[in-house]
């Protein structure tokens, strides 16, 4: 007797009904075509007992037809690795933070995990909201790299955390470069140059920054006074350039030398020195920091100390899959508090 319309070869016959194709498969839709219950699909997704070979390749072939993909967050309630990583960036459109989002990623990729990327535009209150939506998806972890430091959900959450150039509480890990040693060679360079009051220009002054206590030691080692200048981090263009063309137009007399602890700035200096008649380097020597590819080529002349991003990011992403990998028993966490990385100092004729 012929099949009757209705039944399940009628039904494999004719594909997917209308409705099936409105929305997207649901494990239901995968086991009614193979025949099988949603708990053998389960299973077979899952590799979780015996199954014989004809069961399997008919949940394949339903898969394959209906084109189901599984629900990463299913899995992670079922207590499985979804295999996706959160990265918070503070803004990514500038360059730093843009090649380490690109570093991760492929740094990621080879390990067989997603990305997915929070920019959180520098507001702490973005920040805890992308922070409790990758907690909600069940990330299997997540890279920090902005720069709000007043967010305790960070020291509470339950996964695994890494920071770059970020210190948010003792147990999670943070990968930097040497900016302590960074901002002794660029200082010392304005120096060896012939500057003798050389400035500084950063975006959070104090103790906790490195790159200013490395200037501070060399001039303190020299005998001279520091000169600090500071415009906020995430400072929006114009007000941005607006901000540091004004301080400049108000530095004291005789400042002949600027460390900027970003190249951006460094950039924006030495184009308002131009404008204003001042030579580069004869009258103001300009040393930048970060020594990305992208402003390596458009402001090749530009005195910098390069950060090495390639290895920031792989050294972040090493460590968190350790911990990640550490906490399911596969492989112990080896992580330390702190990873800081050698800078190099990139002389031009901007100092």
């Amino acid at each position: 007797m012929g099949t009757m319309p209705g039944d399940s070869i009628g039904e494999r016959e004719r594909g997917p009904t209308v409705a099936q194709q409105a929305r997207e498969p649901r494990l239901s839709d995968v086991a009614k075509r193979a025949g099988v219950s949603p708990t053998t699909v389960s299973r077979v997704l899952n590799n979780r007992g015996y199954l014989s070979q004809q069961t399997k390749d008919r949940v394949a072939l339903a898969i394959e037809e209906l084109q189901y993909r599984p629900n990463e967050v299913a899995r992670a309630l079922l207590g499985q690795r979804t295999r996706i990583v959160g990265v918070i960036l503070p803004m990514v459109s500038l360059p730093f933070f843009g090649e380490v989002a690109v570093a991760i990623e492929h740094a990621l990729a080879e390990r067989g995990y997603r990305t997915l990327l929070c920019n959180s535009m520098n507001r702490s209150d973005a920040e805890r909201d992308y922070l409790q939506q990758l907690e909600g998806n069940r990330v299997d972890g997540i890279i920090s790299g902005a720069h709000n430091d007043t967010i305790p959900e960070y020291a509470a959450t339950r996964l695994p955390v890494v920071t770059i150039d970020r210190e948010l509480a003792e147990h999670i890990p943070n990968v930097r470069a040497d900016n302590r040693a960074g901002g002794r060679l660029a200082t010392e360079l304005l120096l060896r140059r012939g500057s003798r009051r050389p400035a500084l220009f950063t975006s959070t002054p104090g103790p906790r920054n490195l790159r200013e206590a490395g200037y501070r030691d060399v001039l303190a080692e020299a005998g001279l006074e520091p000169v600090v200048v500071a415009v906020t981090f995430g400072t929006p263009e114009p007000e941005r350039t607006t901000r540091i063309r004004a301080a400049l137009d108000r530095l004291p007399e005789g400042i002949d030398g600027i460390f900027a602890t970003d190249d951006l700035t460094a950039c924006t200096i030495v184009e308002w020195a131009r404008s204003t008649g001042r030579r580069v380097p004869e009258d103001l020597r300009v040393v930048g920091f970060d020594g990305t590819n992208a402003i390596r080529t458009a402001a090749p002349w530009l005195s910098t100390i390069r950060q090495p991003i390639t290895q920031i990011s792989r050294t972040a992403v090493e460590m968190l899959l350790d911990r990640i990998e550490g906490r399911s028993g596969t492989q112990a966490p080896t992580t330390r508090p702190s990873v800081e990385l050698p800078v190099t100092l990139i002389e031009a004729s901007s100092a």
